[in-house]
């Protein structure tokens, strides 16, 4: 059995949603010190949903396919949906990560949710 699955590579090979947006409504940038993973996430939101969502990940193969995987999730929905985004509804929809990488789906959750935190946060008057 292969390591990783036609999706993971697929979304590694060709990552979707790559680069930065200028004047984002919201950034998320978390990492793991353990692994060196970073992984930084922009928004545009209009009518409180994701017009726009770019990202920037320096790490493996595995991180570049879960920020590439949850921008497609989350392009186009709510922020109240975006929110609801889990690290395991990532890792199936790449059909499945090893074990010692599911970090790498951890890390896009919390960047998509430190982005829309820090949308909100810029909200408040």
């Amino acid at each position: 059995m292969a390591l990783y699955s036609e999706k993971v590579m697929e979304h590694f090979k060709h990552p979707r949603n790559v680069g930065v947006i200028e004047n984002a409504d919201g950034i998320g940038e978390v990492g793991n010190g353990k692994c060196g993973d970073i992984m930084k996430i922009y928004l545009k939101i209009e009518d409180e949903r994701i017009s726009d969502v770019k990202f920037e990940t320096f790490g493996c193969g595995s991180a570049i396919a879960s920020s590439s995987m949850a921008t497609e999730m989350i392009k186009g929905k709510p922020l109240s949906e975006a929110l609801l985004l889990t690290n395991k509804a990532v890792t199936e929809a790449l059909d499945g990560l090893p074990a010692h990488k599911l970090h790498c789906s951890v890390l896009a959750e919390e960047a998509i949710k430190a982005a829309v935190n820090d949308y909100y946060d810029k909200k408040q008057p």
